[in-house]
Order: structure tokens, then C-alpha cells, then sequence
């Protein structure tokens, strides 16, 4: 880490024509991947991001293509200054630390925050291209639910998959498929939108991909930072599509109900990637904290799931099996830190 430090520190002095021991490289929060990022000030008072991606784990060519695209189509992402591929450094604007989850405080707040979103969400819809895009495949959203059965049930709970998973899958895919295909972001959230300049600001669009109409809305509304009531994700829901159906772009069987029923399924299959996947970060890449969220996310999967009553089994299994597993599986993993903690506690103090 030193060593790509220094690299980083040489690369960026080397831009700006500045001495490299000049510069301080201030260490900002990351994300879920393995992408670093620093804060770096000018001597004219700017200050800029520097990312840092190491080749063999981040491929940063999705970010850089798919930034100069959204910018150029006029929307609100961050400008790549300079992008040395070879070495995976990034130099990026620099938008501060004012994510827009901050402003879920409060029940107002949040709701007023969720519509600047849904405001920046209607730009990428319209705005967005498409076709320069890699297709989010039938195979890739079935790769991704299997994360569930893979990393969450067999990994870290070690119970058996259902046998009405494959009919699960099967039925979830069948409604996606029903959704028209538009530029999706795939991680449209509010940690991902930052307040800059009074502007709502994109970041982290590197996934995105041609993919099914409704997924960065329920990606928004179904997210980590609140647990909206049914009653306010419908009404959303109707009023995206209301929206979409203005500009001419919707299917006219997509009415009502079947657009609910279709982005409450795409809800569904995102909810167990990440059900399956934060507990692959835990046992593979050592987060433990991502397991806090899984209690949110399942009562999140509960909830869409109360839209789709033909899932109603797996619903069932889901709360009669999963659920009580998973809480007591959090249970001993909260008690094996508390005593492993203790136990470093105890050392430390006999070796002192």
C-alpha cells in the first residue's frame, strides 16, 4: 500500500509539475471494492480525488469510458482529469464528503432527499446511451441471485438451498424480462450521489450497464438508508412510471400493475445478490461490517416480495427458515467478537 502511495504521489506531482514531497495525500473513505482514493490540494487552493485501482483487481477502463460518456450526454458525473490505465491512477474532481445519505436524518429529509434523487434518475434515463453499453444478460442476473444460495445460505449459514430456488429464479427472470432495456447505473444510491456546489452529483458508475427499465428506482427506494412503508414505494413506482409513459418510451402492457409487478421482481433479485454478496465480502474479503446490513435488506426482500403472491412459497421458507438462521447466526458472530475482543484486550494488558 506504501509502495502504490508514493507511485500515486509521484504520478500526480508529476501532472501538475510540482515536487512530489509537496504534496499531502489525504486518505478518503473507499467503497465495497478494492479501488482506493485520496484527496490531494493544489497550490492554487484546488483540491482533487486521485483514485487508485491496481490493474490486476480493478479494470478502470467501464469507469473512464462510461464517465466521459454520461459527461459529454450533459450529466451531473465527475470530470477525469487524466487516467493512466497501465498503472490504474485516476485523477477525478473532487466533490467533498456530502453524500446525500447524510440528509436521511429525518422523515422529511428523507423524503425530500429521495426526490432529488428520482430527479437525477429521470437525467439518466433520458440522457443515458445505451448502445455503447454491455448488456445486463438473463446469465448475469441469475449469476448474481446465485450469490444467495452460494455465499449466503451454504457459506455462511450452511443450510441447504430450497428446492423451489430454480422456480424462484425462473419466474423473477420471466417479469424482468418484460421491462424495456435503458442504461442502468446498478448501484444508484444515495452513498453514490454527492451534494457538490448544489448540485447532485453521480459517482461510482463504473457497472453500469444496458439494462431493465426500474432497477436504479428500486435500487433508491429499497436501499440501506430507509425502510419506506409498501404504501410510499408504490406510489413512487406509479409515479416513475406515469413519467416514463409521457415520453413514449413504455410498452403499453406495462400498465399499473405489471410495471410494479416487474421492478418489484428486479427489486427482488437485487435484494438477494445482496444478501448473497455482503456475506461474500465478510468470508472472502474480511468486511464483517456489510453482515450488519443484512437484517435491513431481508426485511427490504420481505417487503417486495409481498407484491409478487405467486413467490408466496418462497416467501414462507424465507421466513420460517432463513430469517431465524440468519438472526442466529449474527447473534454468534456478535458474541465471537465480543470475546475475541476481550481476549485482545486481555493480552494487550498482560503485556503492557
Amino acid at each position: 500500500m506504501t509502495l502504490r502511495l508514493d507511485a500515486l504521489r509521484d504520478w500526480i506531482a508529476q501532472r501538475h509539475a510540482l515536487p512530489a514531497a509537496s504534496l499531502d495525500l489525504e486518505v478518503v473513505a473507499g467503497d465495497a471494492s478494492l479501488r482506493g482514493y485520496c484527496r490531494v490540494g493544489l497550490p492554487d487552493s484546488r483540491t482533487r480525488i486521485v483514485m487508485d485501482a491496481p490493474p490486476a483487481l480493478e479494470d478502470s477502463r467501464p469507469f473512464v469510458a462510461i464517465g466521459r460518456e454520461w459527461r459529454d450526454a450533459g450529466l451531473p458525473v465527475p470530470t477525469i482529469h487524466a487516467a493512466d490505465l497501465e498503472r490504474g491512477f485516476l485523477e477525478l474532481d473532487d466533490l467533498g464528503d456530502d453524500s446525500l445519505h447524510h440528509h436521511f436524518t429525518d422523515e422529511a429529509s428523507a423524503r425530500a432527499s429521495t426526490e432529488r434523487a428520482l430527479g437525477v434518475l429521470d437525467a439518466i434515463q433520458h440522457r443515458a446511451p445505451v448502445a455503447t453499453l454491455a448488456p445486463y444478460t438473463p446469465a448475469f442476473l441469475d449469476e448474481e441471485m446465485e450469490r444467495f444460495p452460494d455465499w449466503g445460505l451454504s457459506r455462511w449459514l450452511e443450510i441447504d438451498t430450497p428446492p423451489l430456488w430454480p422456480e424462484v429464479k425462473a419466474q423473477l427472470l420471466e417479469q424482468i424480462a418484460t421491462l424495456p432495456t435503458v442504461a442502468v447505473h446498478r448501484d444508484f444510491d444515495a452513498m453514490n450521489l454527492m451534494i457538490h456546489e448544489d448540485t447532485l452529483w453521480i459517482i461510482d458508475f463504473q457497472g453500469a450497464l444496458a439494462g431493465p427499465l426500474g432497477y436504479d428506482l428500486v435500487s433508491l427506494l429499497r436501499g440501506r438508508y430507509r425502510h419506506w412503508p409498501k404504501e410510499d414505494v408504490a406510489t413512487w413506482i406509479e409515479s416513475f412510471r406515469q413519467r416514463v409513459a409521457a415520453t413514449g418510451d413504455l410498452p403499453a402492457h406495462l400498465d399499473r400493475e405489471a410495471f410494479r409487478t416487474a421492478v418489484e421482481a428486479i427489486g427482488v433479485q437485487r435484494q438477494l445478490k445482496i444478501l448473497g454478496q455482503f456475506c461474500r465480502l465478510h468470508l472472502r474479503d474480511g468486511k464483517p461490517h456489510y453482515l450488519d446490513w443484512l437484517p435491513h435488506f431481508f426485511a427490504q426482500l420481505d417487503d417486495g416480495l409481498a407484491a409478487l403472491p405467486a413467490l408466496a412459497p418462497f416467501q414462507a421458507w424465507l421466513r420460517d427458515t432463513y430469517a431465524p438462521a440468519m438472526r442466529a447466526r449474527l447473534a454468534q458472530h456478535c458474541a465471537d467478537q465480543q470475546h475475541a475482543d476481550q481476549h485482545h484486550a486481555t493480552t494487550d494488558g498482560d503485556e503492557a
